[in-house]
């Protein structure tokens, strides 16, 4: 007995099962482009695959800069780079280039408040991104209250593992968790396996020897610091605060209106 033929599926239906979108919007008006200027069907083949790739790439890059959290003003673009140390301005070209991310090296940036920390370590993260690097930027203590509420529900393990699925974590304004030893220990737990495997960039107003007002325990605070210096590019914001630069600017614009 003779198998029926299955019936014609149309073009546009199965790119759209292979999910070949930009293939599906695209191939008509592409194909009209390539008859014109007589291509080959490689060519033409090459172009929407060109395209698709393109699309899917640009996409993926829009998920992870929505899954980073940064703050979208803080970019390298809005960064006003004179006003930084020489010293940062020369490390900073390399650090968005990424390769410490690969080597599981970390970032660390330390200044009084208003010195532009958060605003330096946020620029990396959107180059990392833009890159293709999965980032994520949060308060420690966003950090710490969600490792917290993970352990006393029994889902610490997973979510650190959540959290390993980012290349690099922007931990912002680590000098303000509250001095608690719960806090402390979940905090030390997230930096003790990240160590030598994925990326921590960190910002912080306290130097390393104030470091026992976050870690209480002498032991835990230099084993905290040796795992996070072990592999890591220092920045020192000094200075002017901006803000307080910015505070002036406007009174002084009052004054003169």
């Amino acid at each position: 007995m003779r198998q029926e033929e299955r019936p014609r599926v149309d073009l546009p239906t199965l790119l759209k099962a292979l999910r070949l979108s930009s293939f599906a919007a695209r191939y008509q008006e592409v194909a009209e482009q390539a008859e014109r200027g007589g291509w080959s069907f490689e060519q033409y083949l090459h172009h929407l695959t060109e395209e698709e790739v393109l699309l899917r790439r640009r996409r993926r890059l829009e998920r992870f800069l929505k899954r980073s959290h940064l703050p979208t003003g803080k970019t390298l673009a809005t960064l006003e780079l004179p006003k930084l140390p020489t010293s940062v301005r020369r490390q900073l070209p390399s650090l968005c280039e990424g390769g410490f991310v690969d080597r599981a090296e970390n970032v660390l940036a330390f200044g009084l408040p208003g010195r532009g920390k958060s605003h330096v370590v946020a620029a990396i993260g959107h180059e990392l991104v833009a890159r293709g690097y999965k980032v994520l930027f949060i308060p420690a203590f966003l950090l710490v209250q969600q490792l917290l509420v993970a352990k006393r529900e029994l889902t610490l393990e997973k979510e650190l593992r959540r959290l390993d699925g980012f290349d690099a974590v922007l931990l912002d304004d680590i000098g303000y968790i509250q001095q608690a030893r719960e806090e402390m220990e979940v905090l030390f737990t997230f930096l003790s396996v990240r160590y030598e495997r994925k990326s921590v960039l960190l910002t912080s107003n306290l130097v390393f020897s104030q470091w026992d007002k976050i870690f209480k325990d002498p032991m835990t605070t230099a084993a905290a610091i040796d795992r996070l210096v072990h592999h890591a590019t220092i920045l020192e914001l000094t200075g002017d605060s901006y803000r307080s630069e910015a505070a002036k600017k406007k009174a002084l614009g009052k004054s003169l209106e």
